[in-house]
């Protein structure tokens, strides 16, 4: 698969790619645990099929001192101990926020009950958040064929200035 078009050599679709990078940096700088974060953003890029985001979030992760044991682990987190419950809990509704079709509910009210039980409420904000901007991320990088294996760790950084 070639990738079909390259968002950063074009005009709009760059300036999209900066705005779209502040808004996770809005993420980044909540209480949100970081690991966590990118937990979340690892677990949906994996249903989604994102090659590029499966990348960019484990070696983010590993290069921020995640396990490889854990991050081997997170598409079978419901099968696994080394998972917190407030992790297990941001799991669940990055699952269910992924697959809103697979669900006439979308995220279940006991999904959401662990979800309040372990995050407050800048947390969740965050959360929710985080959710719908990696999905998106997802579509923009699948839709393109934007494929993993060469990103290299810190490679935007100071890039959304």
């Amino acid at each position: 698969m070639t990738p079909r078009f390259d968002m950063f050599d074009n005009a709009v679709g760059a300036r999209f790619a900066k705005r779209f990078a502040n808004a996770g940096l809005v993420l980044q700088g909540s209480s949100l645990p970081s690991a966590t974060q990118e937990l979340v953003s690892l677990r949906a890029s994996q249903i989604n099929g994102c090659g590029w985001c499966v990348d960019y979030h484990t070696k983010e992760a590993a290069a921020a001192g995640e396990t490889a044991v854990r991050l081997n682990l997170v598409a079978a987190w419901r099968e696994s101990t080394v998972f917190t419950d407030a992790e297990r809990a941001a799991l669940a509704l990055a699952e269910e926020g992924t697959r809103l079709a697979d669900a006439y509910q979308g995220v279940s009210d006991e999904t959401w009950a662990q979800v309040r039980a372990h995050y407050d409420d800048d947390q969740i904000a965050a959360l929710v958040a985080l959710v719908a901007l990696i999905n998106a991320a997802n579509r923009l990088a699948v839709i393109v064929h934007q494929k993993g294996g060469s990103y290299e760790i810190g490679m935007f950084a100071g890039s959304t200035n």
